[in-house]
């Protein structure tokens, strides 16, 4: 079995502009987080997929692989799938390009789910953490996730799932970005339009379910570190400084 790593690296972001070319102690963040794809030593290659010339030359000037995108793409994932035709894999893994703390036991977690599928019953899986805290069940920014008795998941939102009718918070899980997918399933998601549930919560995952994909959610107890905001570039040269010393 194949599997590729695609990390999607747009430019523009609105809440922090640029960020993945940000220095991050010697080396952009784009370029740690392909880094650390490749060191984990689960992939057979490693792409980086942007829009810009910068983050493309950023790459390719250190010796890696970049691939230039169209720039009107409306998540990470349609980014990843215009080039998921051309590239000989059985899996993709979608990394985040913000993400240079990535955990490899997380990714061969992904990885090990195709593995054991047999039947090819999934299409997709995915990550999820669960939720300790009421504040961070109710913060719209956490994507929260339900899922059956196998694991699938139901659905997606922004809002507090499964909500608590007796006001006494209980067991959730919050999505995590991570995807990795069938090639066949993702080459199917790139001809499809947003859909309906997808515009309202601005979630991309609501377009895999509203179309009939099977996504396999996996549990894990690691806390990725995402870089949104100045804030977190910070906490994170901060993190890289503690690890040096250590």
């Amino acid at each position: 079995m194949k599997v590729v790593a695609l990390i999607p690296a747009r430019y523009a972001s609105e809440r922090f502009p640029g960020k993945l070319l940000k220095d991050l102690n010697g080396k952009s963040v784009i370029l740690r987080t392909y880094e650390a794809a490749v060191n984990s030593h689960l992939f057979q290659e490693v792409y980086v997929i942007t829009d810009h010339q910068d983050i493309f030359n950023e790459i390719q000037n250190s010796g890696g692989k970049a691939l230039m995108s169209r720039k009107n793409h409306p998540s990470g994932t349609d980014r990843i799938a215009e080039f998921a035709p051309n590239i000989d894999a059985d899996i993709f893994i979608n990394i985040q390009g913000d993400e240079p703390f990535i955990d490899p036991e997380q990714l061969a977690s992904l990885i090990e789910v195709f593995k054991n599928d047999s039947s090819s019953a999934i299409d997709i899986a995915s990550l999820m953490i669960k939720i300790k805290d009421e504040n961070q069940f109710n913060n719209p920014n956490n994507v929260k996730v339900v899922f059956d008795k196998n694991n699938f998941a139901l659905y997606f939102s922004r809002a507090p799932i499964p909500y608590p009718r007796n006001n006494r918070f209980q067991e959730a899980y919050k999505h995590i970005g991570v995807y990795a997918f069938r090639k066949s399933a993702l080459i199917k998601i790139a001809r499809l339009q947003e859909s309906s549930l997808e515009k309202i919560e601005k979630l991309e995952n609501l377009r895999f379910l509203e179309n009939g994909f099977s996504i396999k959610m996996v549990a894990t107890e690691h806390i990725n570190f995402g870089i949104d905001t100045q804030d977190d570039l910070q906490e994170a040269i901060e993190f890289l400084k503690n690890q040096k010393n250590d």
